[in-house]
């Protein structure tokens, strides 16, 4: 097939990297510079399984900035582009889902279209009627940061929201190109296959709330966290997925998708009370690990990188931001230790070297690198598990 899948970040650049082994893809980006590391297979992400497909597969895999190229000859297009949740209008930014429609109403009008940007639910309803165009679908992506390509090759499902032909020709499209080959594949509408995005993230950003919120019972108290949580989760009723205790939850999904599904909650009217306190918990923990800081007296504070997980180089919307806020609040003075940036300067905070960081009354890491070791004596970290 010519598949064309718009955006190429880590949902759009995962699915061009798995598809074009067996199929030609062409990937639509609007920044020049990643279009062109794809073209010349280098990573614009971090990832390893991207990096090795890279290297070792041949891909039929092109990146392109022309939008009439891109979408010409297509039989398919996977929309991937960016939804951010606008604090204002409490609701996602669908405008790059427009702009690519509309686009391709203008080269390939009859083409299928797939969603795969998060989205409210009810939106690819309301999107067919607006551009009178019924074959646009949706289909959620479960992808982890830093391992979306693996998590591509061994699905934990496959859902798509069309039960008709293109639903089940788009489902065996993905199921063809995993390695593992036991992912169930659930076929529904495309509002279902919404809310199942929405609310598997909710699920999990509370997850994260909770976790965090018994270790703030055990820091207070003087227990063992780690114990506790190994204990608990010993019960395979609960398992031992997202348990390890953070600064908070952050990154592409959890802050926006559980915003956007409190937000759905209060314009319809519905009444809750555990949906609207992930988002409440969240900023509690943030503001009880500077309170914890705080409570060590330190003139300087480094924070030791910005992403929310190890072996990752994207920190948006991550929770050191609104750490480094308080902190500056409180007359802390902060310095960031951060490998991927080459400016002096960062959210107005000094950026340093690795010694430079280490000389700092204190470093706060959300999780423990190695070479943090030798001075654990004077870092702050709830990192349990050493692992994500």
């Amino acid at each position: 097939m010519n598949i064309t899948i718009a955006g190429a970040g880590y949902v759009g650049l995962s699915l061009a990297t798995l598809l074009s082994v067996q199929h030609n893809v062409k990937v639509l980006d609007v920044v020049q510079e990643k279009v062109d590391k794809i073209n010349n297979r280098v990573a614009p992400i971090k990832e390893d399984y991207i990096e090795k497909y890279f290297r070792e597969k041949k891909l039929n895999l092109i990146a392109t900035t022309d939008k009439e190229f891109a979408y010409k000859d297509s039989h398919l297009v996977i929309v991937a582009t960016p939804t951010n949740y606008d604090e204002n209008t409490h609701y996602f930014d669908t405008s790059s889902i427009d702009d690519v429609i509309l686009n391709v109403l203008k080269y390939n009008k009859d083409v299928d279209v797939f969603i795969k940007s998060t989205v409210p639910v009810g939106f690819t309803e309301n999107i067919r009627l607006k551009y009178n165009k019924l074959n646009i679908y949706f289909s959620p992506e479960f992808l982890r940061e830093g391992r979306s390509l693996y998590d591509n090759l061994y699905p934990s499902r496959i859902v798509v929201g069309d039960k008709g032909r293109a639903g089940k020709l788009f489902s065996k499209l993905l199921f063809d190109a995993t390695i593992d080959r036991d992912a169930e594949i659930l076929l529904m509408n495309s509002s279902e296959a919404e809310a199942v995005k929405l609310f598997s993230n909710s699920y999990l950003a509370m997850r994260v709330a909770y976790f965090n919120e018994l270790d703030m019972y055990s820091e207070i108290m003087g227990l063992n966290t780690k114990d506790i949580i190994l204990g608990m989760c010993a019960d395979p009723r609960i398992g031992y997925g997202y348990n390890n205790p953070s600064f908070g939850y952050g990154g592409y999904c959890f802050p926006k998708d559980t915003k956007q599904l409190v937000a759905n909650y209060k314009e319809l009217n519905i009444e809750n009370s555990l949906i609207s306190s992930i988002v409440d918990s969240n900023k509690v923990r943030k503001e009880f690990i500077t309170k914890q800081i705080m409570l060590k007296n330190p003139k300087t504070v480094c924070i030791y990188k910005l992403a929310m997980k190890s072996n990752s180089d994207n920190f948006r919307s991550s929770a050191v931001f609104d750490i480094i806020n308080n902190l500056k609040a409180n007359g802390v003075e902060v310095l960031i230790f951060e490998p991927t940036i080459n400016e002096e300067n960062f959210v107005g905070c000094k950026v340093v070297d690795f010694n430079s960081a280490i000389n700092c009354d204190l470093i706060v890491t959300n999780r423990l690198e190695k070479e943090l070791v030798p001075y654990i004596n004077k870092v702050y970290t709830r990192d349990i598990f050493n692992n994500n």
